[in-house]
């Protein structure tokens, strides 16, 4: 299994999504709380609800638990929009914060708005990998492109690649990332083993969208060799709206954040050596053949008068059978490391 040379950081997305209610004060607090774990970007959702859905959309499953069962998927969207001065803003205030803006365009003008902002990365959500207008648009513009592959198979995610290096997008500059749509995610549907049948597919950099409760398989996605780990979070669980309750707190997300990069640490190169930390204990624990009982000068050494113990003063223990017949040059005294 390969996995990310140990000086390459994980890319880490704090999701915001719509979590901000619309709300564009929630959405700088946001802001605040996705730099301050120490996340490298933070994400939003640009889209015209009217070009995204038909009046007739029903929502998600989950959707209809956590927002209000009366209002279409359309109303409940409305509700969510970030208008263009919104984006701006946002987006300034991320520079002043020191963390990345973001955010998944769901239509072909939102994708136009996002660009005319200068944003180094578009990231296509799930529901879009089907989409082929949309994946040319995206491919054209020639920048980072990070594609969620929530509910799709690798002939469809081998197709949607195809249509963005057609349009110009190199699968280098193509981040493939392993998601579940499911909010929240059933640990059994995770597969998380897929991302790497992913990498190894279509040797493109993968990660991981998480939508599971909890931090424990964004941390089992950075120990797999995940480039960007993105997780949805929240300023409040009880708050209304659509994805809230499978979404970190902010407590949650420093937590994920620490862990991912203490991961990243612990991961090293992959060369199997003793670390400069643990030198200091090798003559200590290692051991050495010692006289068992008081040796003779002559005598021959056999396994009745020669053991191992600690500490490493003497002849390696792996030289045991070397040792065994040879004749002791001098005398020995008990635990005296014995020599040829």
């Amino acid at each position: 299994m390969k996995h990310k040379k140990s000086d390459k950081r994980v890319f880490i997305i704090a999701e915001a999504g719509v979590n901000h209610n619309g709300d564009f004060n929630t959405a700088l607090k946001m802001i605040d709380a996705a730099a301050k774990a120490g996340a490298d970007a933070v994400k939003f959702q640009t889209f015209k609800a009217e070009e995204m859905v038909s009046a007739d959309a029903l929502k998600a499953e989950y959707q209809e638990i956590t927002a209000d069962k009366k209002e279409t998927q359309l109303e409940m969207l409305k509700k969510l929009e970030l208008d263009p001065d919104a984006h701006v803003k946002l987006m300034e205030y991320c520079g002043k914060a020191g963390i990345e803006f973001l955010s998944s365009p769901f239509d072909l003008e939102s994708i136009d708005l996002l660009v005319s902002l200068g944003v180094r990365i578009i990231k296509v959500p799930s529901g879009e990998i089907t989409n082929l207008p949309y994946l040319r648009k995206v491919g054209a513009q020639g920048k980072k492109v990070i594609l969620s592959t929530g509910m799709s198979s690798l002939e469809e995610i081998r197709k949607a690649l195809d249509v963005l290096t057609e349009a110009g997008t190199p699968r280098s500059k193509v981040t493939v990332l392993h998601c579940n749509t499911e909010y929240p995610t059933p640990l059994e549907d995770v597969n998380l083993s897929a991302m790497s049948s992913v990498r190894e597919a279509f040797s493109v950099e993968v990660g991981y969208s998480d939508h599971t409760e909890g931090i424990e398989v964004a941390i089992a996605a950075a120990a797999l060799g995940a480039d960007v780990i993105e997780k949805h979070f929240t300023l409040d669980k009880n708050m209304k709206g659509p994805d809230h309750r499978a979404s970190l707190d902010p407590e949650e997300l420093t937590s994920m954040v620490s862990a991912i990069r203490g991961v990243e640490k612990a991961m090293g190169d992959g060369v199997k050596r003793p670390s400069m930390s643990e030198a200091k204990n090798k003559d200590i624990v290692r051991k050495s053949i010692v006289a068992s009982r008081k040796i003779n000068k002559g005598e021959a050494f056999t396994e009745k008068n020669i053991t191992v113990k600690r500490p490493f003063k003497g002849m390696d223990p792996m030289r045991w059978d070397h040792v065994i017949g040879g004749l002791a040059k001098r005398d020995f005294e008990k635990d005296e490391a014995v020599e040829l």
